[in-house]
């Protein structure tokens, strides 16, 4: 009998786990559950510490798909150009070599897992088209209930598995460092210690920085701060995606974001005066910054997103959201704004996941490796967190045992006030100039500032960051990834390879 579409829960885990863990991954998201479950299949002992039950994560409210070169037209090459394309020359050619060329084998094995992903009636494949991809490419399970169907599956087989240690509704509070700055382990707000050959953050995006978000509140860049306070760089946190379609002045469902794909299956944009006005499928900050520009010209609160033509039964979650909220996609128009979505920056990476701070890695959507440059391809993130939890699993079972007690690394992880929340979407939103972003400079988040730092030190406009005091793309920045120093707030552009 299929398993229902909600949450899985370990059951709450109080008591203290093995503290020779081999590895310790922090989240239950996409990329935290796949990296445990790579690392146990190689006969590893896991410690996966998840502040929420299991399928709880941001990754289970994902309504994207995954994109990888599956059809016989399709090809590594072509979908690595496509993410070149919509980064704005800012990605990590290398990385979208590695995301575009096993990406493939990802998908594979998620099936092996008891993924199902969507197929016509003869058992064939379907294949989404979303913004910025020259052909179908993505894959959904249950349309747009591409997220709850994987993390279900995932969830399920990482609760089960008997190298799995789940300590649920807990959450990491420091990590440990030995005396050669080599992350060993970490600390939890339960006060339990964990100690392992390394740690692997998959903490999630800092989208909840902003007022409008389709995020939950937890997403506000903890991992970050962790990271930071033992020293690690983060990079490119002056690009925030913020998605075109979120749901606006329907109670109930504000921030709610309707997926992208329903626009690859037919579903327009409209203005006030009724007239479409962008193309639909362009890349995410083309589409958002269309819509923005046409609710201040109109001076409205929103744009309408016509679905009446898109058939219901290919995104039930959307269509069932959206009618129990009273209003129904099939019969009426959707107003809908921009929100804060994804920050493409974020610990700094290499490309198996390690930071700048021996064992410690980063995936998902904490991490950056330069991927998503300054503009995610749609449904990339979901790919990147099976590509890379691989990859940093492996590496980090090949890290060296801890010879010695470490010593705890806390850091301050608070969440955002609402003013915080308000400043960031006034003055670090779509567009952003020098006093905005100066203001911010003196707000009390930590991660805010570092926000503001960035899009100060990048004179220009290019994908999701737009100064409209610098509007023009700076050529000279072309693959310069916005570096945050461990120990300051100072900012250098790097070339990575």
């Amino acid at each position: 009998m299929a398993q229902p579409d909600g949450p899985v829960h370990a059951g709450y885990r109080t008591q203290t786990v093995d503290a020779d863990a081999d590895l310790i991954v922090v989240g239950a998201g996409a990329a935290g559950l796949y990296a445990a479950l790579c690392a146990a299949r190689e006969g590893a002992r896991i410690a996966l510490v998840s502040a929420r039950p299991l399928a709880e994560t941001a990754s289970y409210w994902a309504q994207g798909g995954l994109a990888a070169a599956l059809a016989p037209e399709d090809s590594p090459e072509r979908h690595e150009s496509d993410t070149e394309t919509a980064g704005r020359r800012l990605v990590r050619r290398s990385a979208a070599a590695v995301l575009c060329s096993e990406a493939p084998a990802r998908f594979r094995d998620l099936e092996a897992l008891g993924v199902r992903f969507d197929a016509d009636r003869h058992g064939t494949l379907e294949l989404g088209l979303e913004g910025g991809h020259s052909i179908r490419r993505v894959a959904h399970a249950g349309g747009s209930a591409t997220g709850r169907r994987i993390l279900r599956e995932l969830s399920a087989a990482a609760a089960e598995h008997e190298r799995i240690d789940v300590l649920e509704g807990d959450r990491a509070s420091a990590l440990a460092l030995d005396r050669d700055g080599r992350c060993a382990g970490l600390d939890t707000a339960a006060g339990q210690a964990l100690r392992g050959r390394a740690v692997v953050l998959a903490t999630g995006g800092a989208a909840a920085l902003w007022s409008r978000t389709t995020n939950p509140p937890g997403s506000f860049g903890s991992g970050l701060l962790l990271a930071r306070g033992a020293g690690a760089e983060l990079a490119d946190l002056e690009f925030a995606q913020f998605h075109p379609t979120a749901v606006t002045g329907v109670r109930g469902r504000e921030g709610f974001l309707v997926s992208e794909a329903v626009r690859g299956e037919g579903a327009t944009l409209h203005g006030p005066d009724g007239e479409r006005f962008v193309d639909e499928l362009a890349p995410r900050d083309e589409v958002a910054c269309a819509i923005a520009h046409a609710m201040r010209d109109h001076d409205v609160p929103h744009v309408h997103l016509d679905m009446r033509a898109v058939d219901p039964e290919r995104f039930p979650n959307v269509v069932g959201a959206l009618r129990e909220a009273g209003l129904d996609p099939a019969t009426e128009l959707v107003p809908v704004a921009p929100a804060s979505h994804y920050v493409m920056g974020g610990i700094a990476t290499d490309l198996q996941g390690r930071s700048t701070v021996p064992g410690l890695y980063a995936v998902g959507e904490c991490a950056c490796t330069g991927l998503h440059g300054a503009n995610r391809l749609a449904s990339n993130s979901l790919s990147e967190c099976f590509v890379f939890g691989r990859r940093a699993a492996l590496a980090g079972l090949a890290e060296p045992e801890a010879r010695e007690a470490p010593a705890l690394t806390p850091a301050g992880v608070e969440p955002p006030s609402r003013e915080t929340r308000t400043a960031m979407w006034r003055h670090a939103g779509l567009e952003r100039d020098r006093d905005g972003l100066t203001s911010l400079l003196e707000d009390q988040h930590p991660l805010v500032r570092l926000v503001a730092a960035s899009a100060l030190a990048r004179e220009e406009s290019r994908g999701s960051h737009r100064r409209t005091d610098f509007q023009q793309t700076d050529a000279m920045l072309d693959h310069r990834h916005s570096v945050i120093s461990a120990t300051a707030e100072e900012v250098t552009a790097v070339q990575w390879t």
